[in-house]
């Protein structure tokens, strides 16, 4: 059984995001994420932050506390720890959307740094997934009740792109850097899409339906 993490990030979630956690959970909260946990009936395993956005909790649970000056944010430190400690897979929940668009970006650029090690990573809210889809390892992903799929090139152009299963499907493509958006809103034709490519890096994001 491979090392599974959930990582609660200080955006606040509903209690819908429950179906993210397994019972086998090893629990890391960032900062306030500990507010996240909690809502969800959860207790750290481990908690990390420099406690810029909420009072160090009184816990019996291992504590990592962090300078305010500082290169890593909390949730980096932690995607850090848990390469360092063999985890294999990360659910990040509280890592988008809120006040704080920079801390979302820092959050999709820390999930990148856990796929790049070799982590099946996902970064979910209540109304989207995001997974990343590098060479040699393909995606899956089952339609459920996903209306849109998107699929973006970070930092460099994606070779060698092919997608199955979509409205606009692909075969050894090329998806430009971020100047053209061109793998906005595809949607599923089958049960399941296939997606890979040949080189590059890119980002996947799932979208459930307006509404």
């Amino acid at each position: 059984m491979s090392k599974r993490a959930v990582v609660f990030s200080a955006v606040p979630i509903g209690t819908e995001m429950s179906g993210y956690l397994q019972p086998n959970d090893f629990i890391v909260a960032c900062d306030a994420g500990y507010h996240n946990a909690a809502r969800l009936g959860v207790k750290p395993d481990l908690i990390v932050g420099d406690f810029d956005s909420a009072p160090q909790p009184k816990t019996d649970r291992q504590t990592i506390v962090l300078p305010h000056v500082k290169d890593d944010t909390d949730t980096q430190f932690a995607a850090r720890w848990l390469v360092e400690h063999g985890y294999e897979e990360v659910v990040m929940l509280g890592a988008l959307g809120g006040a704080r668009v920079e801390h979302m970006f820092a959050n999709i650029s820390t999930g990148l740094y856990l796929a790049l090690h070799g982590v099946h990573v996902i970064l979910a809210d209540a109304k989207s997934e995001m997974h990343y889809l590098l060479p040699e390892h393909p995606l899956t992903l089952p339609h459920k009740d996903w209306m849109y799929l998107s699929v973006y090139a970070l930092g460099a152009p994606m070779t060698g792109v092919t997608l199955q299963g979509v409205y606009y499907p692909l075969q050894d493509a090329t998806l430009s850097e971020l100047d053209y958006p061109l793998g906005t809103s595809n949607e599923f034709t089958e049960p399941v899409a296939r997606l890979q490519c040949a080189s590059g890096h890119g980002l996947v994001i799932l979208t459930r339906a307006d509404g």
